[in-house]
């Protein structure tokens, strides 16, 4: 179970997790002095870096706006408490589903720096290591029924105890070295009421991501090989023990 400690700094605080450092440092958070010493990579929007820290390999993200908002402003956010900072709840709701056994990167430390009615914020989990996202694989040419399915249990795990992932794509669905998936980046993600509404429209996403990265819709090798696969083992995990039907775009629904 993830121990946290809340340790204030000179412009916010840290929290973290007791089990990797008696104290925080913020030269772990120091996305400057670690592209100066040379990261071993970078992915994403945020462009999250792959750090080596003295507890083992991790990923630092930068917390970032998208779309238009963030030409006018890019990475800050309104002050409304420490509490409900993107950082602190995203850690904290990565160690209460890690804590339950769902598949998610292991927090490390969340920090935010405030600045008048702002603030800026970064979070570091474990890095999954000789992992390739659901993108990648699609691009490789590489997805099967398989993958369908054990992606499909994964994605009704959270949605049977009603979590809410506001940005599942084909991005955010890593597959470690033994296919088995893990859903990453839980920003602004949050427990809601099971409803079937937004239960669905999460798979929709997951869709509207997969055909905008180049599968086909209609194709066997997709669809058959795939998708549908995904879809059985989704309605199966969640208990529903009514038929799932599919429509001519794919999407599933309940008979």
């Amino acid at each position: 179970m993830i121990q946290t400690k809340l340790q204030p700094t000179a412009t916010g605080a840290i929290l973290f997790d007791t089990a990797v450092a008696p104290l925080a440092d913020e030269a772990w958070f120091d996305a400057a002095a670690w592209r100066a010493r040379g990261v071993l990579g970078a992915a994403g929007r945020g462009q999250a870096l792959f750090v080596d820290l003295p507890f083992g390999p991790c990923v630092l993200r930068h917390y970032r706006r998208g779309g238009l908002m963030a030409r006018m402003n890019a990475d800050n956010y309104l002050w409304i408490g420490a509490k409900r900072t993107r950082a602190f709840r995203e850690f904290r709701l990565l160690a209460e589903l890690h804590d339950a056994g769902l598949p998610v990167p292991v927090p490390v430390a969340a920090r935010y720096q405030r600045d008048g009615l702002r603030y800026r914020a970064d979070l570091i989990t474990r890095q999954v290591l000789n992992s390739m996202t659901l993108a990648q694989r699609l691009a490789a040419q590489s997805l099967d029924s398989e993958m369908g399915i054990r992606i499909g249990r994964c994605i009704a795990a959270f949605h049977a105890r009603g979590i809410w992932h506001a940005d599942l794509n084909a991005h955010n669905v890593l597959l470690d070295a033994s296919d088995q998936p893990i859903l990453i980046d839980f920003d602004r993600g949050r427990r809601r009421r099971a409803d079937y509404h937004w239960q669905q429209a999460n798979i929709d996403r997951l869709r509207r991501s997969l055909l905008k990265l180049g599968a086909n819709a209609g194709d066997s090798a997709f669809e058959q090989g795939f998708w549908h696969p995904l879809l059985a083992a989704y309605h199966a995990t969640l208990g529903d023990n009514t038929s799932v039907s599919v429509d001519a775009s794919g999407n599933g629904g309940l008979a």
